[in-house]
């Protein structure tokens, strides 16, 4: 709301002030983005200090140029809608939440996506509120509350009779989207559909630095059958591993491989868990996967994880990074897989999200289209320490379930691991470096949410009205004899 009270707010530049005007907007945006990603990212530059090897001071250069780059998305929305206000005046920060969305959509997509801690996450956890991705989305709720911000800003640029229309047009907004999401939740119907199924969530608690121990090797190996055992003791059909839980390649070495089809047939349980996978060649291919033991101890699916974790599994540019030569050195070098797997778990079909692929709402839709009944997601957060990290990631996940009307099960090395329902509930959780087989109980469903078969319509309309402004003010800017004080007078005369 302040940037677009700065943005809204300024007169028809003229004479030199006209010359700087695109700069400001642009430094107005570029100061929000870095404040917002710097204060949610923090924790990037203690990953790459602790386990990538760099130094300190290095590791916070590397973090900062993360955070400018993703500051450059804000930045364009402000160019945009600054440039649209001097020809409009305040009435621009109206439409601004659709080029919010539509430089939101462009930061999850362009050179590979990061589309972490999107506006929209913030109302994860007010769960009448969130109940509206069930129609359009995060990109939808984005829209809900940069759109408030817009209202609150255009109200306060024109006071008077205008604020009260504008916060009592944003209350009445909120208030129904609130109303109707706690009837949602309320009714809980797909609570009561679809065949029960009990989970067994194993949270093994390695801490990094131990996971690839040749030492520490048969000790981690035990304690995950262990606690294998006691959930299907306790009633687990489903047996879910987090993320590179087994430490060794589960297809290279056969003693672990028996070891764990002997542990689905001796507990009659479905297993998925985390392994890498090498595909033989010259030279030969990683891939950070998922594997699935059916109750009589078969290898039934294997998921090859599609979208990798930038400087974790893969190195983006790596030639024009080799200042960052320990952080190169120290990412592995995946390839991507190539397509959505369904995993047959008893007579249903799950599907699973590996570790960082949870944040990306079209590649958890395209496996409900494919017709997964049951999202689960397989995760290592050891990297993140206690910060706010593995909670940004439990609640980005969680809002999969709401948008899909699907149950979702996670299970997390260090935690956090969970299920959460159809509506954003949390049915059980894990705390944070805990060791322990967590139980709860999902529903496989069938049905769809509006979301579901609509996807990210939203955004794509946000994206062609923010093209057709950027259009339009190309086109004016062009035009013979423009000047931006009466182009601005007309388009007001106009409203």
């Amino acid at each position: 709301m302040p940037l677009l009270f700065a943005l809204g707010g300024a007169p028809a530049p003229t004479g030199a002030a006209r010359t700087n005007r695109t700069l400001r907007w642009f430094t107005l945006g570029l100061t929000t983005g870095a404040v917002y990603f710097a204060g949610t990212l923090y924790w990037i530059a203690d990953v790459l200090r602790t386990h990538g090897s760099l130094h300190a001071a290095v590791a916070v250069v590397v973090t900062l140029a993360l955070v400018a780059y993703l500051a450059l998305f804000p930045a364009l929305f402000a160019v945009i809608v600054g440039a649209l206000a001097e020809r409009a005046g305040p009435r621009a920060v109206l439409v601004a939440p659709f080029i919010w969305v539509a430089t939101e959509y462009g930061r999850g997509w362009a050179l590979g996506g990061f589309p972490w801690v999107l506006l929209g996450y913030s109302q994860t956890t007010v769960l009448p509120v969130a109940q509206l991705a069930s129609l359009v989305g995060v990109y939808g709720l984005s829209a809900l509350v940069s759109g408030v911000a817009g209202a609150a800003a255009f109200g306060l640029l024109r006071r008077g009779r205008a604020l009260v229309l504008s916060v009592v047009a944003a209350l009445a907004v909120v208030a129904v989207t609130a109303l109707w999401g706690a009837q949602r939740v309320a009714d809980g119907r797909l609570t009561r559909e679809g065949a029960p199924v009990r989970i067994g969530l194993i949270q093994g608690n390695i801490p990094q630095n131990e996971k690839w121990s040749e030492a520490r090797a048969a000790g981690i190996f035990q304690s995950y059958l262990a606690l294998s055992r006691e959930a299907a003791g306790r009633g687990a059909e489903f047996v879910m591993w987090p993320e590179s839980a087994t430490p060794f390649f589960f297809q290279e070495d056969p003693a672990g491989g028996e070891a764990i089809r002997g542990l689905a047939l001796e507990t009659r349980t479905t297993l998925l868990f985390g392994s890498d996978q090498i595909e033989a060649g010259s030279p030969p291919r990683y891939y950070n996967a998922a594997f699935l033991i059916d109750p009589g101890g078969m290898l039934v699916a294997t998921y090859r994880k599609v979208h990798l974790v930038p400087f974790g599994e893969y190195v983006p540019f790596k030639r024009l990074l080799s200042f960052v030569g320990p952080l190169v050195e120290s990412a592995s070098d995946f390839s991507p897989g190539d397509e959505i797997v369904l995993l047959p778990v008893g007579r249903h079909v799950a599907s699973t999200a590996i570790c960082y692929e949870i944040v990306y709402p079209a590649l958890v839709r395209q496996a409900v289209e494919a017709g997964s009944e049951l999202l689960t997601t397989i995760t290592n957060d050891a990297w993140y320490g206690h910060s706010s990290a593995p909670h940004q990631h439990f609640e980005q996940a969680a809002l999969r379930a709401i948008e899909q009307g699907r149950y979702l099960a996670r299970a997390a090395n260090t935690g956090i691991s969970g299920i959460v329902d159809p509506y954003g509930r949390v049915v059980t959780r894990s705390n944070l470096f805990e060791r322990t087989a967590l139980i709860g109980e999902a529903r496989f469903l069938t049905g769809r949410t509006l979301y579901g078969r609509i996807g990210d319509l939203a955004a794509h309309l946000s994206i062609v009205l923010t093209v057709a402004v950027a259009g339009l003010l190309w086109g004016t800017r062009r035009r013979p004899g423009y000047r931006a004080g009466t182009a601005a007078a007309g388009v007001q005369r106009g409203a």
